[in-house]
């Protein structure tokens, strides 16, 4: 059971001497206490509190079936009869608290039928079975989801396990979260009779999971009061300092938000455009962020503005209007109606300055995005509409497989994700992490497909996310149409083809941890690296481009010596025209080969120095003054040629490149492969080929190798950093 106090340290509204704001206050939670609850006493019996509930229930849903209330409510009081919270009160009185919060908020019947009901299976002799036969699938579906697993059962993993079980029926059922949501917030009201330590456990749990969920599903009115209570019992002193300076400036005789509005209401009274401006005051949390980042705070840093009208497009015409009439803060503009957050909500976002610095922050939308922003999923109502009928009957099947529309991207990854991890502490930890990354990107696939990401996330998590563990294979990605590293930082709005490997054996990188973001990348890697562990003389070697890619050149066996790649290769005969018996040595910068056009220059010690026409090198010998000599190919066709090839890092690269050179008959006279960088390998071959017109074969073969994508003739700075090592 669930303990009920006045806390001390809730959170409550500052209100001012003399009220001087026209204001439309956040879904104000706080105010349903116990009277409104329990209504008017009556001599005799407990007081009639449901009839509270039916009123507000009635005024977002007025054709609501109020029987099924009805019959709700008095099996939860009958069953909880008798028990009574650590507050002395009696325990119907959470239920019936839970069961008003979302009630204020839209919540419809099947709902608030499953939060009268959320406690009776966990504290009462009330069974699931019973339940189902009472009230339908739908609500047996909904009490089973947020029912605790016992501690008897599960020892200290009861928590995470119980937190799994709600997550997966969240995500067959969204309805589950926001009883959950509810529940926290009454009880985090009522913490004050617990002890500190226990009092300071729950407010983390709140904070690490349960806000950031409330914040995932939308459900703003939950998330800001969950936040304050939070912030009440871990952080007291900046609480009470924040509440000074919020009791402070509402004892200001001037209102600079309100001298805002009045303008605003003129400018679009006379624009012809029908409207509500009214201030929203930041709750205690929001206004110790603002003051941490602004220093001293001003009257407008303590609310922002919120202009409600009718449509879509009166949004954009009030933005218009107050960008013409008033002095916009551009930065400050943001459109989360063409582009909605991930959590539903929708608004536009701008500021407006007035001469003295005073700078508005202004939220524009219509009343449906106002009630979606407030409620998040809850607002949406029922999301089996269309078939209600058929799945609430008493003989429907309680565990069929449902599919909430309403589910969203990051609820569907961490539902994969958490499959992966069996192991309670695993889980546990990796839901705050997961959690903590509050906001989410999308890219898209070279198909038009998309994927949703949380913000950070690099090429290893679209590859797990997009693939599962046959991302094991990726080699590398393209990003925007440009070659990319998987560690490489996804922004909103990229494209991202992902390059997977042939091989089957294919292995992720240890390396690849540290670009992991997203839960089920990191799971997958640590899964696969766990049940293939490196050998221990291969684990301190081992990198990106796999144990046997390492810094030190590799050369054939027959080339025990080190080889010059300018050297007059065998068979590559040069003709000399005017000197038969000149020294003819290759140029290393841009290695000839027989059918290029070349041309030779005369170098000291009467040696000349052939190059292909286009080499960059031949203008500039040319204006050194160096005399040009004319060179042709002999009759042979043999030649060697350096080649440098850029891949990816994976192992057995090295060993699957060599092959593929030696069956286009290349004979490696020597190779040096570079260090690996950002996951990318620079391989350096100089080869014998019998026939140079084998050589646009083998660049074929060397490219089709996995990981290899470019393979080319070798420039000077390449030539340069083969050598003749």
């Amino acid at each position: 059971m669930s303990a009920e106090a006045t806390n001390p340290a809730t959170p409550g509204p500052v209100t001012p001497a003399t009220p001087r704001r026209r204001s439309l206050p956040r879904i104000d939670l706080r105010r349903l206490g116990r009277a409104a609850l329990l209504g008017p006493a009556s001599r005799g019996r407990l007081p009639d509190a449901i009839s509270h509930v039916v009123e507000v229930h009635r005024a977002h849903h007025p054709d609501a079936d109020l029987e099924t209330l009805r019959r709700a409510y008095v099996l939860a009081e009958s069953s909880h009869r008798g028990q009574m919270r650590k507050s002395g009160e009696p325990y119907i009185t959470h239920p019936l608290a839970v069961t008003l919060i979302l009630a204020e908020l839209g919540a419809e019947t099947t709902a608030l039928t499953a939060s009268l009901l959320h406690d009776t299976v966990e504290d009462t002799d009330v069974t699931l079975d019973q339940v189902g036969e009472e009230f339908g699938a739908e609500v047996r579906y909904l009490v089973d989801g947020v029912t605790k697993l016992e501690k008897v059962d599960y020892g200290a993993a009861a928590e995470p396990e119980t937190f799994r079980k709600m997550l997966v029926a969240t995500g067959n059922d969204v309805r589950v979260m926001s009883i959950k949501l509810a529940d926290r917030l009454h009880n985090m009201r009522t913490l004050g009779v617990m002890r500190p330590e226990k009092q300071a456990r729950i407010a983390k749990v709140t904070r690490d999971v349960l806000i950031p969920l409330a914040e995932r599903l939308g459900v703003q009115a939950l998330k800001t009061e969950l936040e304050d209570l939070v912030f009440a019992i871990l952080h007291p002193e900046e609480y009470a300092h924040t509440r000074e300076l919020i009791a402070g400036n509402a004892a200001q005789e001037s209102d600079p938000l309100a001298e805002f509005a009045d303008v605003m209401r003129t400018v679009l009274r006379e624009a012809g455009i029908q409207a509500e401006v009214l201030i929203r005051p930041r709750h205690f949390v929001s206004v110790h962020r603002v003051s941490r980042k602004r220093g001293r705070l001003r009257g407008c840093d303590f609310g922002r503005l919120l202009v409600l009208v009718n449509e879509d497009a009166d949004c954009y015409a009030v933005l218009g209007e107050l960008h013409t009439c008033m002095t916009p803060v551009v930065s400050e503009f943001k459109d989360f109606i063409a582009v909605p957050k991930f959590n539903l909500y929708q608004s536009l976002h701008t500021a407006v300055a007035r001469e003295d610095g005073q700078v508005a922050e202004v939220l524009i939308r219509t009343h449906q995005m106002h009630k979606v922003a407030e409620a998040g999923v809850i607002a949406l109502g029922n999301p089996y509409t269309s078939s209600a009928d058929e799945q609430s009957g008493p003989g429907a099947p309680a565990d069929e497989e449902r599919v909430d529309p309403t589910r969203p991207g990051w609820l569907s990854r961490l539902l994969d994700w958490q499959e992966a991890a069996p192991d309670p502490d695993t889980f546990w930890s990796t839901l705050r992490e997961d959690l903590a990354q509050d906001r989410e990107i999308t890219v898209y696939r070279p198909d038009g497909g998309a994927l949703g990401l949380p913000e950070g996330a690099t090429c290893v998590d679209a590859a797990y996310a997009q693939y599962g563990e046959d991302a094991h294979a990726c080699i590398g990605a393209r990003v925007n149409g440009r070659l990319a590293t998987l560690s490489t930082v996804l922004r909103d709005g990229d494209t991202v083809q992902l390059l997977m490997g042939q091989d089957p054996a294919s292995e992720p990188s240890r390396e690849w941890l540290d670009h992991a973001h997203t839960p089920a990348a990191r799971i997958a890697i640590q899964r696969w690296l766990t049940t293939h562990p490196a050998p221990a003389e291969d684990a301190a070697a081992e990198s990106a481009a796999g144990p046997e890619e390492t810094a030190q050149p590799v050369r054939s066996a027959a080339d025990a010596a080190p080889a010059d790649p300018s050297a007059p290769s065998p068979g590559a005969a040069i003709t000399v025209d005017d000197r038969p018996d000149a020294n003819v040595r290759l140029a290393g910068c841009c290695t000839p080969v027989p059918l290029d056009e070349v041309t030779g220059f005369s170098v000291r010690g009467g040696v000349v120095t052939v190059h292909r026409a286009e080499c960059a090198a031949v203008a500039r010998m040319a204006a050194a003054g160096r005399e040009e000599v004319a060179v042709r190919w002999g009759d042979t066709t043999g030649c060697r040629v350096t080649l440098v090839a850029e891949s990816f890092g994976r192992p057995h690269l090295l060993a699957d490149l060599t092959e593929a050179m030696a069956l286009e008959g290349a004979e490696i006279v020597s190779a040096t492969v570079e260090p690996p960088s950002q996951q990318r390998v620079r391989h350096t071959y100089t080869v014998q080929l019998p026939d140079a017109a084998h050589l646009p074969a083998l660049l074929r073969a060397m490219r089709n190798v996995p990981g290899v994508y470019d393979v080319g003739r070798a420039q000077h700075h390449a030539a340069a950093s083969s050598g003749t090592r």
